[in-house]
């Protein structure tokens, strides 16, 4: 029984420790509906409020973007090698494997 229940913490843990990186604005309803579900999941995350970037850096970054998304919309989400655009709770859910 024991088995069990460290075989289901090491796959919370996994989850937990997913590597995520959000490309948002600050303003964005979408972007700040992520970012709370991700807090409420306990989510580790990396996020970047590209409209609090100036010059060089913000170019940078949304030379990024469009690589995962060439439209640059946001938010953009990478979740290892999955890539979600737009605040779709189950898309996240599953890349986590929550």
């Amino acid at each position: 029984m024991s088995d069990e229940k460290e075989n289901a913490n090491t796959e919370a843990n996994t989850a937990k420790d997913a590597k995520v990186q959000l490309y948002g604005l600050s303003t964005c309803s979408h972007c700040k509906a992520t970012k709370q579900f991700l807090d409420e999941c306990t989510i580790k995350y990396h996020v970047i409020d590209v409209d609090l970037l100036d010059g060089d850096e913000r170019k940078a970054i949304i030379e990024d973007v469009k690589k995962f998304n060439p439209r640059c919309s946001f938010p953009t989400i990478i979740i290892g090698d999955k890539v979600i655009v737009g605040y779709k709770e189950d898309e996240i859910k599953e890349a986590l494997g929550l």
